[in-house]
Parts: C-alpha cells; structure tokens; sequence
C-alpha cells in the first residue's frame, strides 16, 4: 500500500510551530532576566527546538498513528473488501471517518441482503418439504394399504395404484420445474431462439388446453380476428410453456363458464405485447407483488385441491427475463387479471420464388 504523509507532515509542523514559539517566549524570559539577550543564540535555539519538536512528531505521528491506521486497513482487508483496502493509507482523520462510514454501510446494506435471502432460504426450504410431503405421505398411504391386505381385493388394487401413480407423477412435476427454475437461474438453460409466428403457437395451445378449459367450461378465444402472422423471436417451445402456463393458471382459478382472452398488440417499433385477460375472481393487490415467487399460492386453503407444483408464475417469469424481456401483471377482485409480457419483434420470412425449369 502506498503511503499518504502530507496530512501527518501539516500535524507536525503546526505542533512544532506551536512548541517552539511557546519554549522560545520561556527562553527569552530567562535571558531577559539574565540580562545576556543574544540575537544568534535566539535563532540558533528556535530552529534547534522547531527540527527536535518536528522530527519527534513526525516519528511518533508515523509510529504511533499510522501504524495502528495501517491495522485497521489491514483488518478490513481481511474482510475481502477490495474497493476499501486497495486504496492508499491516510492518516488524514477525516477522510479516514468517511472511508470507515461508506465501508460500515456497504457492509450494512450486505448483511441486510443476506438476512432477506436466509429469510428466503427458510420459507423456499419450508414449501418444498410441504409440497413433496404431501405427494409422498399420498403414495405412502396407499402402497401401506395394499400391503396391508388390500392388494387382495383387484378393484381396490387397481384404484389405489392408480392413485398411487398420480402421486408419483405429481413428485416427478415438481422436481422437474424445480430443476428447470435451477437451470434458468443459473443460466445453464440456453435458448434456441428462432422467428415464429405467435398466433399460431397460441392457437395451437388453444388446442392442447381445449379440454381442460371445457371442464369449467371456460372459453378460450382471441380478442379479435387475426388473418395475418405475427412473427416474434425467441425460444418456440419456452414461449409455448409460458403462454400454456398462464392459460392453465386462467383456467385453474377462472370462474366456471367464464372466458380467457389473448391478444397481440404491437407496443414498440420492435416490440409486441402478449395479454392473457381473464374474468375470474381476481387477485387481492397485497399478493400481487409475490405472484412470481415460488409456490407461493394466493389461496392457500383450496388452491392445492387443483394440482400443479406451484412454479408455474416463477417458470413464467424466469423465461421471459431470459429472453430480456418483462412480464406485468393487473388484478381487481371480483373483476379479473391480465398478465402481459413483451417479445422481439421478427420480420416476417420473405416467400421463396419456385422457377419452372423446362424439362
């Protein structure tokens, strides 16, 4: 580390400056009662007290100061703090005071972000242990009974496999949105982005979910007509995924008879915007800004009786943003919700001209 002497050097002068009018005014009385007065001696005996007083201010200044300001630095390097330690020792106070004071506060503002996250990290580990308990005392139970004497009886056998099998098939779900969310987070997951058209992709999930939605019956539709592609870029089947995910939460929590309705809107020169409205019961405004956090579930009595792993929103949002895009969401209870997220604009493929070669 370099080292900063000019504040110690304005220290030592002034303390010696100060030292030295104060002996010579001692030693001018004494010769003044002596009655000896010598102009020589006098200057000889000022600059003789100012380097003495200086020298030894400065030493023990270095010594005694710096050293143990040097310790400090030494100390908070430990802390791997390298915008702080990799700056030059001041034995300037003040600025010293301000460096300690932005340092404390970065560290505070830290150890704020950790305890959110160890926060975090509780309730995450709390609802994963819940949602793969349920499943697992599910399959448990039935096996049990099977063994119990149940595997007799061919009816009962079938029914509780059968169970049984859904079970397992919701442990299998859950697992693999989590190691999908993993992977997105850690950008592990790479997208193959290509240009498609979205209003085909969404009518063709229109078609996968036609007979989910029919059970409620619950009507999924365009807001309008339209007779021309729309072409967007991006991963094909995680912008299925996302749109399939918002039309099954739509319909999971959507009014029996109602209507799910999506639109393409063009937001921006090389944007377009993709609603998914519904007329459901709608989403009180205090559990909007944790819709997208991992099984976290607006109704936390029934919302489970309906399936699903409770990653549906998180995956939603986690793929948008890695396309470098936003998702929003509106809500009024009693009314409805929207979710919207933007896409990259694609130019639409040029058809290629067929010549008729004759034969």
């Amino acid at each position: 580390m370099a080292i900063k002497l000019k504040k110690s050097y304005k220290f030592a002068l002034r303390s010696s400056l100060a030292i030295t009018i104060l002996l010579t005014a001692v030693f001018l009385g004494f010769q003044w009662d002596a009655g000896n007065f010598d102009w020589i001696h006098l200057l000889l005996f000022v600059l003789l007290c100012f380097v003495i007083c200086f020298g030894i201010i400065q030493i023990r200044v270095e010594r005694f100061i710096y050293r143990r300001i040097k310790k400090i630095y030494d100390d908070v390097s430990l802390l791997e703090s390298t915008s702080f330690s990799s700056k030059p020792v001041t034995t300037d106070m003040r600025t010293l005071v301000q460096e300690i004071e932005k340092f404390a506060e970065g560290k505070k503002i830290e150890i704020d972000t950790l305890k959110i996250r160890e926060e975090y990290r509780k309730d995450f580990l709390g609802n994963v242990s819940h949602e793969l308990k349920t499943p697992l005392f599910t399959v448990q139970g039935y096996i049990l009974t099977l063994l119990d004497g149940a595997m007799k009886d061919k009816k009962l056998r079938k029914k509780y496999l059968q169970r049984a099998s859904k079970g397992v098939e919701r442990l299998i779900y859950i697992v693999k949105d989590l190691d999908l969310i993993t992977k997105l987070e850690a950008g592990e997951l790479k997208l193959e982005r290509e240009d498609f058209d979205i209003i085909e992709l969404i009518q063709n999930t229109f078609d996968l979910l036609e007979m989910k939605a029919a059970r409620k019956e619950i009507s999924l539709t365009f807001d309008m007509e339209y007779p021309n592609p729309i072409y967007v870029n991006g991963d094909r089947d995680k912008i299925q995924q996302v749109i399939s995910n918002l039309l099954v939460n739509s319909i999971k929590y959507g009014l029996p008879k109602g209507t799910t309705e999506v639109s393409v809107e063009n937001l921006i020169k090389n944007k377009v915007i993709v609603r998914v409205t519904d007329n459901g019961g709608g989403i009180p405004k205090q559990h909007i800004p944790r819709l997208f956090e991992r099984f976290y579930r607006v109704d936390q009595s029934g919302s489970r009786a309906e399936g699903g792993s409770g990653l549906g929103l998180s995956i939603v949002k986690h793929i948008v943003e890695a396309h470098g895009e936003k998702i929003y969401v509106e809500s009024e209870v009693d009314v409805g919700s929207e979710f919207s997220f933007t896409l990259e604009k694609a130019t639409a493929p040029v058809p290629q001209k067929t010549e008729n070669k004759a034969e």
